[in-house]
Formats: structure tokens, sequence, C-alpha cells
């Protein structure tokens, strides 16, 4: 544990996982944001939107995250020449959370349909009957309905972002694996109090997470 007794090396630990936490807050927003519209073309009588939608899940849910964080820097960043902030670092950033939120969006969308799927059919006829539209039928009577269903599976969506978030750093990020193998390479003698403390973060900051949305998913469930 001596490591962590040098103030260069703490900060480079507590910066990492200051990182993860940005690129986690950022990366979330925006996949429940791209999720729930994607969720709705999936559930949409346009057949052109169920098969975006369609598409978009098949597609980045089965191509491995790495893949889609170096297309990010290397074909949008490096040959298309798209820059999301002058300044490097924030761009490597910007990139990053591109790719975890177009990922995780095919997740949180397949989230959020399974739980329009738990809500009574009869519900959305009587919402059209009354002369709603689909968007209001699904802003108004699906999605709060639904959305109090999948708490639970979108709050493991959530812990396997913040995990996920790790392999940002495969683009240049100075988030938490590329600090712990900086201190490893620094500190070949104490390979394993290093790990321990990283893994130990994790799951002191997971563990309560996933405590936290099954105790909300129990409280906030749609007694049926």
């Amino acid at each position: 544990m001596h490591v962590f007794t040098d103030p260069v090396n703490l900060d480079a630990y507590l910066s990492g996982f200051l990182w993860i936490l940005k690129l986690t807050g950022a990366s979330a927003l925006f996949s429940l944001v791209i999720g729930v519209l994607l969720a709705a073309a999936r559930v949409s009588p346009i057949p052109v939107l169920r098969a975006f939608g369609a598409a978009w899940v098949n597609i980045f849910r089965n191509t491995p995250l790495t893949l889609i964080i170096f297309f990010c820097y290397f074909g949008l960043y490096t040959t298309l020449g798209l820059v999301l902030s002058d300044d490097l670092n924030l761009n490597n950033y910007w990139l990053g959370v591109l790719g975890l939120s177009v990922y995780t969006a095919a997740f949180v969308c397949e989230a959020i349909r399974s739980g329009i799927n738990t809500v009574n059919a009869g519900q959305a006829e009587a919402a059209r009957a009354i002369g709603l539209t689909f968007a209001q039928t699904l802003r108004i009577v699906i999605l709060p309905q639904a959305g109090r269903a999948v708490i639970a599976p979108l709050g493991s969506v959530l812990i396997a972002l913040c995990k996920n978030a790790t392999i940002v750093g495969t683009i240049g990020v100075m988030e938490s694996s590329n600090v712990m193998k900086d201190l490893i390479n620094e500190n070949g003698d104490a390979v394993i109090p290093i790990f321990l403390v990283f893994a130990g973060t994790f799951a002191a900051v997971l563990v309560p997470t996933g405590y936290f949305f099954g105790w909300l998913a129990n409280r906030l469930a749609v007694k049926r």
C-alpha cells in the first residue's frame, strides 16, 4: 500500500476514477435518450422505423465494444477528421462517450422494450380510442409504466457501462485501467496490492449501486 502514500500516485488514482465517472455519467445520459428513441422505433407502427431500430440493436449489440471504440478513434477521428474538441484529451473523451453511448443504447433499448411489452395492450387501445397519437400514448401511458418495470435491468446496464468505460483507455484517456497499468509498471513489487485497490474501488461503488437499483425496483414496482 506504500504506492498510494505518494501524492503523485494518489492523484493519478483519483483522477483515473474521476474519468471513469465522467465517462459513465455522460454515456448513461446519451444512451438512455438514444435507447428510449430506439425502443419507440421498435414498437412503432411504421415499418421503416421498426427495421431501423432492429438493425441498430442487432449491429451494435453483436459488435465488440473495443472495435466500436477503435472505429470512433481511427475511423471517425483519424480518417474522417471528426473533431469533438480542440483539446486532445477531451476529444478522446468525447469519442469514447460516443462509442459507449451507441453501444449501450442497444441494451437500453431492449430493456425498455421488454418493459413496454409488460404493459397491457388494452391500455394502448384505450388511449387510441380517446384520440391520443402513438407518440402521446407512448409518452403518457406506456413509458411511465415501462420505466418502472425495467429499473433493475437498467441498473445492470449502468453497472456494465461503468466497467466497459475502462475500454476507452485504449484510445488514450487516462482512466483507471491505464493508471493501474502505469502504477504496476513503475511498482513491479506491488502488483497485487495495486490490483486489489482498483478492484476494491470498483466493487465499493458498483455493489451498493446494484443493491440500490434492486431496492428502487421493488419500491416502484407496478402492482398488477
